[in-house]
């Protein structure tokens, strides 16, 4: 069951790429949006943070959920990722 679940290398890369690109794209967009009149500052925080998201979320195909999560709540860690969600 666990071998038919997991995903190879190959997909796990492609995964990560394509979820970082999308990130990138979103606060770079999100950064673009900013100066629009009235509603820039909104669309630039909805965009800016879905895509700090996307490409904290793209780590994710790399390491796998469960093993990114104990990794984040480390004791050595603990206080960066408290900053970090925090921050979004």
């Amino acid at each position: 069951v666990i071998d038919a679940t997991s995903l190879g290398w190959g997909t796990r890369v492609k995964g990560f790429v394509a979820c970082f690109a999308i990130g990138c794209l979103f606060s770079v967009l999100g950064t673009c949006l900013f100066w629009i009149p009235k509603k820039g500052l909104m669309l630039f925080a909805v965009f800016y943070t879905l895509g700090n998201i996307a490409s904290i979320g793209s780590t994710l195909f790399l390491m796998g959920p469960m093993k990114q999560l104990k990794r984040m709540f480390e004791p050595t860690r603990l206080i960066a990722t408290i900053v970090m969600l925090v921050s979004i």
